[in-house]
């Protein structure tokens, strides 16, 4: 029997402000803006690259990204790439500052670390 195929997971940041956010993502990362509501002044967003999916949200409430709550643990988003290096250098020409640089890590993953507006961590990387 085949299993039904799963396309992708997509993490869903609360965010303290959702334009902030969406540009965060568009100008620094070279994601597109897939869904906003409303239009102008947006509480809801989905941005997307590739195939990776990133749901933003603002609610009352402040961000709370994983380090906050347990600092070995901190990434909010592994983002799977074939190609970190390549990646890194087109982040560093968009000026995006690390939080980790681009390195080989002691459990067998070749990427970087970075933080978004609201202190997201997003891993991207690959096994390698």
């Amino acid at each position: 029997m085949n299993q039904p195929h799963i396309a992708g997971i997509a993490p869903f940041f609360i965010v303290s402000n959702v334009t902030t956010a969406i540009s965060f993502y568009l100008e620094k990362l070279g994601f597109d803006t897939v869904f906003q509501e409303p239009d102008h002044d947006p509480f809801f967003a989905i941005v997307q690259r590739d195939g990776a999916m990133i749901f933003l949200k603002s609610v009352s409430g402040d961000p709370l990204p994983n380090y906050k709550q347990a600092p070995d643990a901190r990434w909010d988003a592994y983002v799977s790439v074939p190609d970190p290096d390549t990646l890194a250098a087109e982040f560093i020409s968009r000026g995006v500052s690390f939080t980790v640089p681009l390195q080989n890590t002691p459990d067998g993953l070749r990427g970087f670390e970075l933080a978004d507006a609201d202190g997201y961590i997003l891993f991207f990387g690959h096994p390698g």
